[in-house]
């Protein structure tokens, strides 16, 4: 589906239920919780179960099981959770809202880290915004309101993650962006002068779609949560959050900083997706730590926007 296709499907009304077809392996203890999960939440329904009793909110959140993840490298391909963003949100060249890096694991050996918003509970980004441009939905997604939005980056120095980048240039937007009616859910047109991030797909997750990183990943790597439901599902299976976290030693990314992230790991190198350790493959962003990440977003930031 090119962009502009994409664009006009977007323009139509959203269909209420997500169909997802041939679901496989459900978990008996998470098949119950299946219809809740994907049933529509937004609008005057957000707090209602369709029987006019009130509803607990959604509390999204997400998986990435690195026991999946082998970068697309066994595909020879770009990582198609970048692929599928890029396409979801017309995302400018050179601004992913997700990367993927390979990393140095503990023995030596390589293993590859997604890196999307963390959706933190506690997020920095947006204490230090001085005009509310950036908030934490009731659902908890932290969005940028770009209309409000005045280029300072004070968000993007706050953010321990490095995820958030800023339009230097008047990005491209799709045919007829420019009259499209604006929403922080779904920000199009882009604005030169602002700071963008993954918003978690909160205009598909709001009408029980996956977000497109996920549906995109050929190895089903990335999983929507549910706190609230306790449930989580890639698109393939559905598993109990809280039973699949505790089983698998799932991890969150600098949790010692106090941001509680939303965005949980499983520990692994693709073994799950026949990626053999060190094995050769086409280059991919590479990083040893944090610091190195970090270093290699904005020296890509330079090249791409001619040293800013």
């Amino acid at each position: 589906m090119d962009r502009q296709e994409n664009y006009r499907k977007w323009q139509v009304s959203r269909r209420r239920l997500l169909k997802l077809a041939g679901v496989a392996g459900v978990a008996a203890v998470a098949a119950p919780l299946l219809p809740t999960l994907l049933t529509k939440i937004g609008g005057a329904s957000a707090e209602s179960d369709g029987t006019g009793k009130k509803a607990s909110r959604r509390q999204w959140a997400m998986v990435i099981d690195l026991r999946k993840c082998e970068g697309c490298v066994t595909k020879d391909q770009a990582p198609q959770c970048i692929e599928g963003c890029n396409k979801e949100h017309f995302v400018p060249q050179g601004q992913e809202w997700i990367r993927v890096f390979e990393m140095e694991g503990a023995g030596g050996h390589s293993y590859f880290l997604p890196r999307p918003c963390m959706q933190c509970e506690n997020p920095p980004c947006v204490k230090v915004c001085p005009v509310g441009a950036t908030y934490r939905t009731q659902e908890g997604i932290v969005l940028v309101n770009h209309e409000r939005c005045i280029g300072c980056r004070m968000c993007m120095a706050a953010c321990p993650y490095g995820v958030r980048v800023f339009n230097w240039d008047q990005p491209e937007n799709p045919p007829g962006a420019t009259f499209a009616s604006y929403s922080p859910e779904f920000p199009i047109p882009h604005r030169r002068g602002t700071v963008e991030k993954c918003m978690l797909c909160a205009h598909r997750v709001k009408d029980g779609k996956i977000p497109a990183c996920a549906e995109a990943c050929p190895m089903y790597a990335i999983y929507l949560g549910d706190l609230t439901e306790d449930v989580a599902t890639n698109g393939k299976e559905v598993v109990k959050l809280s039973r699949f976290l505790a089983d698998t030693n799932a991890f969150r990314l600098k949790e010692e900083l106090g941001t509680r992230p939303r965005v949980w790991y499983i520990p692994g190198h693709g073994q799950e997706s026949g990626h053999t350790v060190d094995a050769e493959h086409q280059p991919i962003k590479t990083a040893r730590s944090w610091q190195e990440m970090e270093a290699t977003d904005k020296k890509a930031s330079a090249e791409d926007h001619g040293g800013h």
